[in-house]
């Protein structure tokens, strides 16, 4: 039974931002908050976020400083965390700790995909689905850490979304060799991770490619879920696209299902195929008929 506290990290207001959360209960996180005069509206549904001038003395008070992905782990072990499909705010807590492994610092890129990502028209291809291609990838690599570039081409993969098949993969490519190369990434780096971009238009990396494996499994990684996930997939796709009507839409999703069946392999990596091929193939096979 603990309080923990992560650093300072989370940019806003001037400032920079601790998450505060308890691995037991609510009440126990209110009740430290109160004692330390954390207001109420500081409150962020299983959180506190708390300004860096405090950090001092909560550790005082006997929160215990944590790095920011021990943390997430947790609150996720704790059962208080908010699961992603619930909570309507902007999954910054876990979204900022998985920023900081892959390019520390860097704020004012973060916040930039963090509001690119959160963008209204966005039902399916929005902070959630981020956030599962990340989680999908540590899935992918066990106790290894993913590469930086792959880590980097996940959070540009759909950083420009207009719905519009390849112009958006393209864009969001260029984004990443612009925004990349001005972070002062290696240019070899930068044009890696526009690569990988570009390949999640048709998720069709080359034998032996394990980087463009990696993302491209990750992304597709829904595909596997089990219906109740997948009905819920299909309902957010159906609302990115709202603007066309149902003849359309079902004629180019019905076209996109066929695309991916006929992919072979469809998943890329060993571990990708052994966790999801065979409830992708029934989870689409069932949404053609």
């Amino acid at each position: 039974m603990a309080i923990y506290l992560d650093p300072p990290l989370w940019p806003a207001h001037g400032t920079h931002f601790s998450h505060l959360i308890s691995d037991t209960s609510l009440e126990e996180l209110h009740a430290f908050a109160a004692a330390a005069g954390i207001p109420d509206r500081a409150f962020d549904g299983d959180h506190y976020d708390v300004a860096e001038a405090r950090y001092g003395a909560l550790v005082a008070a006997g929160a215990v400083p944590v790095e920011g992905r021990v943390l997430v782990r947790r609150l996720i072990a704790s059962g208080l965390r908010i699961p992603a499909r619930r909570r309507s705010g902007s999954l910054k807590l876990p979204l900022l700790t998985r920023w900081n492994t892959a390019l520390p610092g860097n704020d004012a890129l973060f916040l930039d995909l963090l509001d690119r990502w959160g963008e209204e028209h966005r039902k399916y291809h929005g902070r959630t689905h981020l956030l599962a291609v990340l989680e999908a990838l540590d899935v992918l690599t066990g106790s290894d850490e993913p590469p930086r570039t792959v880590l980097l081409a996940a959070w540009f993969h759909d950083a420009v979304y207009r719905g519009i098949a390849g112009q958006d993969e393209e864009e969001s490519a260029r984004l990443a060799e612009d925004r990349l190369a001005h972070a002062g990434l290696p240019a070899a780096e930068v044009d890696e991770v526009a690569r990988l971009v570009r390949m999640t238009a048709d998720h069709q990396p080359e034998p032996g490619d394990g980087a463009a494996a990696l993302l491209s499994d990750a992304d597709l990684s829904v595909l596997g879920g089990e219906p109740a996930a997948y009905a819920r997939y299909l309902a957010a796709v159906r609302q990115d696209f709202a603007h066309i009507g149902d003849d359309d839409f079902a004629a180019g999703r019905a076209a996109v299902v066929r695309q991916l069946l006929a992919l072979d392999p469809l998943f890329h990596t060993p571990r990708g195929r052994a966790l999801w091929l065979d409830a992708a193939r029934r989870n689409l096979q069932a949404e053609l008929r």
